[in-house]
């Protein structure tokens, strides 16, 4: 396995060489922030434009959308998968697409918008390279997103904490305010302040006026609909901006680390698993370790969004295939790793944290929802260990009392068992990886009451941490 390994590796690094001379792949995040249906039902559109909707299934998705009385949902239907999203007209679930510019691939992972889905977009945000904000210009609804407590400003705060370094803002719906300057470079303004406080570099944030239901500006300006916007702007479309998208750096040397996101029967014995692979890479008919637990499967086949291939590496969102498995060994959050590297699993553990603009502050023993790529569990901020200096992250004082918004500490974070669970239950470990390691591993996100109160990198296992719940071997 070691000569077939480093075969692998070599055709891995030849493969990323021929991508970043020619179409580099990347993964994209969307969200559809207020009148998410709008825009979801646009983005239908721009799919059929770029030619990844046949005619066949879009006169099919319109038959059928009318049939339930739900006739201007048909584009949305392309992305909407699942009877509920269909019926509800909302987006539940991470639906996958994938597009081409004339230098990238696209993947583009839909993430909902909806509030009451916020763990499904953390998850969606969690397995991408680059974000697409879609706001709405019309009167009123770009001020209720992005008002204290709005959707829009808990999604770019969200998607950056998980990542995501360069972000294209599509201001859409400018149609509705008569294709407005002024609306576009006011909304342009408030976003650009925010998505700066937000940890967005300038050089990595763009910009574009979009009217998505009539095609304009999405790959051209052309024609009557487009003549209002052609007065003032004459900048890049969306697909050309998507097309200077850069792809990160991929870690394809380091472990395999794959946190499942999705889990569904495969065709006969096997079970099919999705994510995306966070580090190092994985070959067809590798056996793999499956953290927690004390289980292993095997690789039958590994399948991305429009080919099967016989090995994938670090930045692809890929479907494996796995046998000599029972399914209910397979969960999400569950992480595949090597045999002979596996994760390590923590408890209890040390983090380095920053605050968001939070109503209530954290004191030692605050009850929380700890996010980690696909996996949420219930927690403890079990310690405040220091605030510290955010520019240079020196301790500013030790043991504070509370946490106040905008805080950087370091904390101790304590696993706690399921709610379910019997009394004297413990808690069941989860797989993670030092920030200094593996930045994708080593993310976390915190959520108190239903709202994302922090975000940070785990550093350490909590010195008391039972070394039984590392795995190491």
């Amino acid at each position: 396995m070691a000569l077939a390994r480093e075969k692998v590796l070599e055709e891995a690094r030849q493969a990323l060489e021929a991508e970043s001379k020619g179409q580099a792949g990347i993964s994209l995040v969307c969200y559809q922030v207020m009148l998410m249906l709008e825009s979801q039902r646009s983005w239908g559109g721009f799919l059929y434009e770029l030619g990844r909707i046949d005619e066949r299934t879009k006169v099919a998705n319109e038959r059928a959308s009318n049939k339930i009385g739900k006739g201007s949902f048909a584009w949305a239907w392309q992305l909407d998968g699942t009877t509920e999203e269909r019926e509800r007209g909302i987006t539940m679930d991470v639906a996958m697409q994938s597009l081409s510019t004339p230098h990238r691939n696209i993947t583009i992972l839909d993430a909902p918008g909806h509030r009451d889905f916020i763990p499904n977009m953390i998850s969606g945000a969690s397995q991408a390279d680059c974000a697409l904000l879609v706001v709405d210009a019309s009167t009123g609804e770009f001020e209720a997103g992005f008002d204290r407590g709005g959707q829009t400003r808990e999604h770019v705060v969200l998607v950056r904490s998980l990542g995501v370094s360069q972000i294209i803002v599509a201001i859409n719906k400018l149609d509705m305010v008569d294709w407005s300057k002024d609306r576009y470079e006011d909304i342009c303004a408030q976003l650009k302040a925010f998505l700066v406080q937000s940890g967005f570099q300038t050089s990595k944030t763009y910009f574009t006026p979009v009217g998505a239901m009539t095609g304009v500006n999405l790959m051209k300006r052309q024609g009557q609909d487009a003549a209002a916007l052609k007065t003032w702007y004459s900048g890049p479309t969306l697909v050309e901006l998507l097309d200077r998208l850069q792809p990160p750096k991929r870690d394809i040397a380091s472990p395999l680390r794959f946190p499942i996101s999705n889990v569904f029967k495969g065709q006969s014995s096997t079970s099919g698993v999705s994510g995306r692979i966070c580090g190092g890479l994985v070959q067809v008919g590798e056996r793999l370790r499956i953290l927690p637990g004390d289980e292993t499967a095997v690789v039958k086949t590994i399948e991305t969004e429009t080919d099967r291939v016989p090995w994938a590496a670090a930045g692809s969102n890929v479907t494996l295939y796995l046998t000599a498995v029972d399914p209910i060994h397979l969960d999400i959050g569950s992480v595949l790793c090597p045999q002979n590297d596996p994760i390590q699993l923590a408890s209890a553990f040390t983090a380095r944290i920053i605050v968001f603009d939070i109503q209530v502050p954290i004191l030692a023993g605050t009850s929380v929802e700890l996010f980690h790529h696909s996996r949420d569990v219930p927690a403890a901020i079990s310690k405040l260990n220091a605030t510290l200096d955010r520019a240079s992250g020196a301790v500013t004082k030790k043991n504070p009392r509370v946490l106040t918004k905008g805080a950087s500490a370091e904390v101790q974070i304590t696993i706690r068992p399921a709610t379910f669970a019997g009394l004297g239950a413990r808690s069941t470990p989860i797989p993670l990886e030092p920030f200094s390691v593996n930045k994708e591993m080593g993310r976390i996100l915190i959520r108190r009451g239903g709202e994302t109160i922090g975000a940070g990198q785990w550093l350490m296992f909590y010195p008391s941490t039972d070394r039984s719940d590392a795995t190491n071997t």
